[in-house]
């Protein structure tokens, strides 16, 4: 099993790359051009996803679905967030149902 750390060691290098140079860092790259091409690339990638499900392979699934984690995790870092907030978020909402969670929000 892969061990979930993978996020933190994603998260470090995010914040290692998020002053990098552009021309030799893709994360760089898409710190440096802003929000509107990182959700760009989101939207891009959860496209991606629907079409692998909706083709029903598997193998394509989950790489397109890394590469929108990945993508979100580059949001996240960008909005000053981490993987941490959404597990967090994840964790608050344990043991909640998703209709009573979602009447909760607009509570708020």
């Amino acid at each position: 099993m892969v061990s979930a750390d993978i996020l933190e060691r994603l998260s470090a290098t995010l914040a290692q790359r998020r002053d990098a140079d552009p021309s030799v860092s893709y994360v760089a790259k898409l710190f440096h051009k802003g929000t509107d091409a990182i959700l760009k690339k989101v939207g891009e990638e959860a496209v991606e996803v629907v079409m692998a499900a909706k083709d029903g392979e598997q193998l394509a699934l989950v790489r397109e679905v890394a590469d929108l984690w990945f993508h979100t995790l580059v949001l996240l870092a960008h909005n000053g967030l981490s993987h941490e907030d959404v597990l967090a978020e994840l964790a608050r909402r344990e043991g909640i149902s998703g209709i009573e969670e979602k009447a909760s929000r607009k509570q708020d």
